[in-house]
């Protein structure tokens, strides 16, 4: 099992649990989830640095990026909208959207089906709710189901993920189908080409070297990247355990991989770490996402758009 740092008490946490299933949520850090045991282990990676309350509109690489899963939502990255949009035109969107950085409102509660919370928000740049319900179930399973209300008079542009990230281990495997298209977002270190680049999971020719992206500690000494792969299923397996994850319901469903692995350093302990991030839309821009890469998601004036994410244990 891996060893993770311990909820951040001085903002308070909510536990839920059914047999050896357990998830631990900060209501006040834009509910963030900071721990996710499932199949009889911790899955998360966290920070062991000191969380701290973020303002609207801070950088998330400065004080949000403490591992755990974030949601993010209209944007992922920080965007500035095009002018022909109607009404939110020109209007300027935060580092991993707006989600992270405001206390959602919470309810718990026990159901004869395991135990329930609720976490909500209101938008503060565009006009909009989002819904978060979370159902963790004593076999090996947590069903999480979001709800988006456009609030507003015009059409609701969007991307979302739900941004998990797990340690990096010698064994760490991320499993796609073979020969899933992935679009390239951001690669350095990696010659695996420019944002938008297409290649097939998990095999790329990068300097006449086939690399095989679903090992990603072989892969490189010192590397990053982000790539959307088509698609709705994932699996991250480490330590001979596996964990899936599967959306339902959800218009432009992919997910994003993103690998961290900095060089190694004496002066500090780095961070080698893995997303996976179910998702709406791509790529990490809105701005993008409505342009050149034609996957942005929208909801009619007025309307919810509903989807549902399961991550559980496999054999």
């Amino acid at each position: 099992m891996t060893s993770v740092a311990a909820p951040p008490v001085d903002f308070g946490s909510a536990e839920l649990r059914a047999g050896t299933t357990r998830v631990v949520v900060v209501p006040a850090l834009g509910g963030k989830i900071v721990s996710l045991e499932i199949g009889g282990r911790e899955w998360l990676w966290r920070s062991r640095a000191h969380a701290s309350r973020p303002a609207d509109g801070a950088s998330y690489d400065a004080v949000g990026d403490t591992g755990g899963i974030d949601e993010c939502f209209p944007t992922v990255a920080p965007c500035v909208l095009p002018s022909n949009v109607a009404r939110y035109g020109g209007l300027a969107l935060p580092d991993h959207g707006e989600l992270w950085s405001q206390p959602s409102t919470f309810a718990l509660e026990t159901r004869e089906d395991g135990m329930f919370a609720s976490c909500a928000w209101q938008g503060r740049r565009m006009a909009y709710r989002f819904v978060r319900g979370i159902t963790v179930r004593a076999s090996a399973q947590v069903e999480m189901r979001y709800a988006v209300t456009n609030e507003g008079r015009v059409p609701l542009p969007f991307v979302w993920s739900a941004r998990a990230v797990f340690p990096l281990g010698k064994d760490t495997r991320v499993v796609l189908a073979d020969g899933t298209r992935a679009r390239v977002w951001s690669a350095r270190g990696i010659a695996i080409g420019g944002p938008g680049a297409e290649i097939r999971w998990p095999r790329v020719v990068a300097r006449e070297k086939m690399l095989d992206l679903s090992l990603p500690d072989a892969v490189a000494r010192a590397y990053t990247y982000t790539v959307y792969a088509d698609g709705a299923r994932a699996a991250i397996a480490q330590e001979g355990a596996r964990l899936e994850v599967a959306m339902e319901g959800a218009p432009t469903a992919c997910m994003s991989v993103a690998v961290d692995k900095p060089a190694w350093s004496a002066f500090r302990r780095a961070a080698r770490r893995v997303s996976l991030a179910p998702s709406i839309g791509a790529p990490a821009s809105l701005t993008e996402a409505m342009g050149p890469w034609h996957a942005a998601a929208s909801v009619e004036p007025g309307a919810t758009l509903e989807w549902m994410v399961t991550w559980r244990s496999a054999a």
